[in-house]
C-alpha cells in the first residue's frame, strides 16, 4: 500500500506541497522582435524583472512601505485551516454587480499613466491601474487601426502592454489562488479586473469574427485568465489531497488514512468556499462547481490509480464504501452541500463497469472470509468437547458461544454489503445463506461424531444439551431474521432437526433403556396388574426429568413429547403382542376400563410436564373404545375414525387389536379390516405412531 501512495505522489500534477502551490503562468507568445525591443524599452524605467514570482506579497496601497517584509507562504492547508471559523454571509454578487463596485478601478483617468508609472502602480499592488492599462491597450488598437504609427513602433509598445499585463496578471491571479488569506475588498477588486478581462475576451472573440482586426498587432486575446484561475483551483486540489496524512493509532491502511483524509478535507473545503467564497464570487463564475468539479476529479483520479494495484479484502471493502457511500451521502449529499451541487454533474468517482468488478471481488472476499472464520469457531469447539471443558451456563441452562459467533459472522458480512448498498446486501444474502448450510451440515457431521466417539466424557450429556439449545439461535435466525427462502430453508432446518433428534435420543437411550423390562410385564403377567405396572413406569419417568433440566423450555417440551410418543407407543406394541385372548364381553371391557385408565394417567403426567403432544391423547382411548365394543358395525365406525386420526394404522394394527377379542368372528374381523381400504379423508401430514410398531 505504500508503493500506492508513493504512486499516487507522482502523479501528474500531484507533487506534495513544500511551501505555497505556484500558480501555472501562460505569458502571450510575442515575436522575437518584439520581446527584444520590449526588453530594451522596459529596461529604462526598472532594471527589475517585469514578471515577479507569484509568490511575491501582494500590496493593497500605494502608501505601504515597499520594503515591507514578505509574508510566508502558508499553502492551502494554511488557507483551509480557517475554513471552519465563521464569518457572516453575504449575498452573491452578479458579474454585471461587480462591474459596479469595481467602476472606479477600470475607469481609466482623464490622462494615461506613464508605462513607468503603471509599472510602479503594479508592482506595488495596486489594482487601479486595470483600468489605465485598459485604456493603454485600446489607445495601441486604435493607433493601429487609424496607421498612426509604424510596425517597429507598434510592436515596441504592444511588448510594453503585455509586460504590464504580465505583472497585473500576478496581482489579480495571486490573491484568488489564496482567497481566504486575502482581505475581502482585495478579493473584490481581484475578481472585478478579472470580470474585466472576461468581458474583453469575449469583445474580441465577437471581434475576430467580422472583418479583420488592427494590422500590424500580434493577437494577445483571449487572454483566458478565468481559466488560469480554474486551473489554480484544480492545481489547489491536487496539492491540497495529496498530502500524505499523518499516522494515527487506530490501526487503519495507509489508503484508509489517505482517503479518509481526502474525504475530510473535500467536505471541509467545500463547505468554506460555499460559506466564505460564494458571497464574493460573481455567480458567472459558478465558484463553487469549480472546486468542487477540480476536487472530485483529483478523487476519482486517486481511486483509479489505486485500482490498478491487487487490493487487499480490506482496501477493497474501503474503495466500494467510499465510492457507494460515503461520498454520495455523507460528502455531495451533506446537508451544507448538497443544495449548492444539484446542478453539478460530478458522477461516480469510479466508472460502473470498474465498481461491478469491485464488487463482485468483495462478494467473493467475503463469502471466503465468512468460510473461514466458521470453520474455525467449529474447530475451537470441537477443541471444548474433545478437551471436555464443560460447558457454559446461562440462566440455569447450558450455553454454547458457538451458535452465537457463527450468527454474528454471518449478520457482519451482510451488515458490511448493506453498508455499501442495499443491493449489494440483497446480493449477499444467498451466498451467505448458502455458506451457513455448509456450516451446519459439518456441524451436524462433528456432533454426530463426538455422540459416538466420546461417550466416556464426564461433561458429555451436558455439552449433548447446550449444542442442542444452540438450535434455537439458529433456527430463529434463519426463520425470521434472514427470512430465507422455502428450498434453502429446508437445506438450513434438516441438519438441525437432525442434530436434535440426535441428541435427544442420546439423552433418552438411557431411560428408554430402563424402562424396556417395565413394559415387558404387561405380557409377562397377561395384563394382571396394569395400573401398577405403568405407575412403576411414570415413576421411572419422573425421577429422571430433573435431568433435562437444562435444556431451553422449548426444547425441553419437545423431548417431553418424545417422552410421550414412547410411553404411548410401547403400551401399543404390548397390546399387539397377540398373546391375550378374551373370549368374553366381561373381560374384554375390564381391559378396555385398564388402557382407558391408563392412558388417562400417561396423558396427565406428560402434560403436566410439559408435552405439547395433544395428537396422541385419543391414542389409547379409542383403542379401548374398539376392545370394548362388540357390535362389528360400531367398530368400524371407530376404525374408521382412528384412520382419519392415524393414517399409519394398518391392517396388521388392527388385526392384532382384534385377535384380543376371541369371541369375534374371522368374517366380521374381515369386514372391519376392510374399512381401511376406503379414502380416510386424511389430508395433511400426519406424524409417526403406528409405523414405529412392528407387528407380526
Amino acid at each position: 500500500m505504500l508503493k500506492m501512495l508513493t504512486f499516487f505522489q507522482g502523479l501528474p500534477g500531484q507533487q506534495p506541497v513544500s511551501g505555497a502551490p505556484d500558480f501555472p503562468r501562460s505569458p502571450q507568445k510575442l515575436p522575437s522582435t518584439s520581446e527584444a525591443e520590449s526588453e530594451a524599452s522596459m529596461s529604462e524605467a526598472s532594471s527589475e524583472d517585469l514578471v515577479p514570482p507569484l509568490e511575491a506579497e501582494v500590496a493593497p496601497d500605494r502608501d505601504e512601505e515597499a520594503g515591507k517584509k514578505k509574508k510566508k507562504s502558508k499553502g492551502l492547508a494554511t488557507m483551509f485551516s480557517v475554513f471552519t471559523k465563521g464569518r457572516k454571509k453575504k449575498g452573491q454578487p452578479s458579474l454585471a454587480e461587480t462591474e459596479g463596485e469595481s467602476e472606479s478601478i477600470l475607469r481609466p483617468p482623464a490622462q494615461l499613466p506613464t508605462v513607468e508609472e503603471l509599472k510602479a502602480d503594479l508592482e506595488r499592488g495596486r489594482l487601479e491601474a486595470a483600468g489605465p492599462l485598459l485604456a493603454l491597450e485600446l489607445e495601441l488598437q486604435e493607433a493601429a487601426a487609424a496607421g498612426r504609427a509604424s510596425q517597429e513602433e507598434l510592436v515596441r509598445r504592444q511588448s510594453k502592454v503585455e509586460a504590464l499585463y504580465a505583472l497585473l496578471r500576478d496581482q489579480v491571479l495571486g490573491p484568488l489562488r489564496r482567497p481566504l488569506e486575502a482581505a475581502p475588498e482585495r478579493l473584490r477588486q481581484a475578481l472585478a479586473v478579472l470580470a474585466e478581462q472576461e468581458r474583453q475576451d469575449r469583445a474580441a472573440a465577437a471581434a475576430a469574427a467580422g472583418p479583420p482586426g488592427c494590422p500590424g498587432l500580434a493577437a494577445t486575446r483571449p487572454r483566458s485568465w478565468l481559466q488560469l484561475w480554474r486551473d489554480g483551483v484544480a492545481q489547489a486540489a491536487a496539492e491540497r489531497l495529496s498530502r500524505r496524512p499523518p499516522a494515527d493509532a487506530e490501526g487503519r491502511t495507509e489508503a484508509e488514512r489517505a482517503f479518509l483524509h481526502m474525504g475530510r478535507a473535500m467536505k471541509e473545503d467545500l463547505e468554506a468556499v460555499v460559506e466564505r467564497l460564494k458571497p464574493l464570487f460573481p455567480a458567472d463564475f459558478h465558484v463553487v462547481a469549480a472546486y468542487a468539479q477540480s476536487y472530485h476529479e483529483h478523487f476519482a483520479a486517486q481511486l483509479a490509480a489505486l485500482t490498478q494495484f491487487e487490493l487487499c479484502p480490506r482496501d477493497t471493502y474501503m474503495l466500494l464504501f467510499w465510492v457507494q457511500n460515503l461520498y454520495p451521502n455523507d460528502i455531495l449529499n451533506s446537508p451544507r452541500l448538497a443544495p449548492e451541487l444539484q446542478g453539478v454533474r460530478l458522477g461516480t468517482l469510479l466508472p460502473p463497469t470498474q465498481i461491478r468488478l469491485l464488487e463482485a471481488t468483495f462478494l467473493s472476499n467475503e463469502v471466503a472470509s465468512v468460510r473461514e472464520l466458521t470453520a474455525r469457531a467449529l474447530e475451537l469447539e470441537l477443541q471444548h468437547w474433545a478437551q471436555d471443558v464443560a460447558p457454559q451456563r446461562l440462566d440455569s441452562r447450558g450455553h454454547s458461544e458457538l451458535a452465537i459467533d457463527i450468527i454474528q459472522i454471518i449478520s457482519q458480512a451482510q451488515a458490511k454489503a448493506e453498508s455499501i448498498t442495499l443491493d449489494l446486501g440483497t446480493q449477499i444474502k444467498p451466498l451467505l445463506l448458502v455458506e451457513l448450510a455448509t456450516f451446519l451440515r459439518s456441524y451436524q457431521r462433528a456432533f454426530d461424531e463426538f455422540l459416538e466417539r466420546c461417550r466416556q466424557l464426564r461433561n458429555y450429556r451436558a455439552n449433548v444439551i447446550a449444542n442442542i439449545n444452540n438450535c434455537l439461535s439458529f433456527r430463529t435466525s434463519v426463520e425470521q431474521k434472514w427470512q430465507a427462502p422455502p428450498d434453502l430453508r429446508s437445506s438450513l432446518l434438516s441438519p438441525l432437526n437432525e442434530l436434535k433428534s440426535r441428541g435427544f435420543d442420546t439423552l433418552l437411550q438411557s431411560l428408554f433403556g430402563d424402562l424396556k423390562p417395565l413394559f415387558k410385564k404387561f405380557t409377562q403377567t397377561r395384563w394382571a396388574a396394569p395400573q401398577q405396572t405403568l405407575e412403576e413406569i411414570v415413576s421411572a419417568v419422573a425421577e429422571r426429568m430433573p435431568e433435562f433440566s437444562e435444556l431451553l423450555d422449548c426444547f425441553r417440551e419437545e423431548l417431553l413429547e418424545v417422552v410421550h410418543l414412547h410411553l404411548v407407543k410401547e403400551y401399543i406394541t404390548r397390546l399387539c403382542k397377540r398373546r391375550l385372548v378374551l373370549k368374553t364381553a366381561e373381560q374384554q371391557q375390564q381391559l378396555a376400563g385398564h388402557v382407558q385408565a391408563n392412558a388417562q394417567l400417561i396423558q396427565q403426567f406428560c402434560t403436566q410436564n410439559g408435552s405439547p403432544a395433544t395428537w396422541l391423547h385419543h391414542a389409547l382411548p379409542t383403542l379401548a373404545e374398539i376392545i370394548r365394543l362388540q357390535d362389528p358395525s360400531a367398530i368400524k365406525i371407530e376404525v374408521a375414525t382412528y384412520a382419519t386420526l392415524y393414517p399409519d394404522f394398518s391392517k396388521g394394527h388392527l388385526s392384532a387389536i382384534l385377535a384380543i377379542k376371541g369371541n369375534l368372528s374371522s368374517s366380521d374381523a374381515k369386514s372391519i379390516r376392510s374399512i381401511l381400504d376406503i379414502n380416510t379423508g386424511a389430508h395433511e401430514p400426519s406424524k409417526a405412531l403406528f409405523s414405529l410398531i412392528k407387528v407380526g
